[in-house]
């Protein structure tokens, strides 16, 4: 087995629950179907201050990995992402001014510096303000020094699917990982 570092593409799934938001992080097989199973995240729905838990399996035995909000409300609020011991890995923001027609978010990796995302089309940015379709599709791209650092790909579908492609080998998959999950729980806000 394969460990999450290794990994150069997940799958992210959002499981349908009516109380809180459950999300599964799996390896994705060369054929893109999915693999091992690398993290299961769960976050309450209407929480004061944001905060996500990821276990290594829906046990919620093992945490993993974090992330939490450091201010209550904040529209451009940092998040802490953090090991299982409570050690940081990263930041992850929004950048709410430019979000303002096109969603961009800032992830910060010591060491590596700012990969910076934002959606890819403008025109799925625009539609997305204008209409509320959750099963809408978007991608963003996140660039580190104008290199492709990483992507996240929202899948057609009624349950949020997400392929997440890696190019930077440097990246933390944990933080990618958080960031992914984020998109998804923290985008209409």
């Amino acid at each position: 087995m394969n460990t999450l570092q290794d990994q150069t593409q997940l799958i992210v799934r959002q499981r349908i629950r009516m109380l809180v938001n459950q999300y599964e992080v799996r390896g994705a097989l060369p054929n893109g179907s999915e693999g091992d199973l690398y993290a299961f995240a769960q976050q309450k729905r209407m929480a004061f201050r944001e905060q996500v838990t990821l276990y290594a399996d829906d046990s919620k035995r093992e945490a993993v990995l974090g992330f939490k909000a450091r201010q209550m409300v904040d529209l451009g609020a940092t998040y802490d992402v953090v090991d299982a011991g409570g050690s940081p890995i990263g930041t992850f923001r929004k950048n709410f001014a430019k979000s303002l027609l096109r969603s961009t978010w800032h992830v910060e990796q010591p060491g590596l510096g700012v990969a910076t995302g934002s959606e890819r089309s403008l025109g799925v940015a625009v539609i997305r303000r204008l209409v509320e379709i959750a099963w809408l599709p978007y991608h963003f791209d996140f660039l580190v020094d104008g290199q492709p650092a990483f992507t996240v790909e929202k899948k057609w579908g009624l349950r949020d699917r997400y392929v997440v492609t890696i190019q930077d080998p440097r990246l933390d998959r944990r933080l990618v990982t958080a960031m992914a999950i984020g998109l998804d729980a923290l985008q209409e806000r």
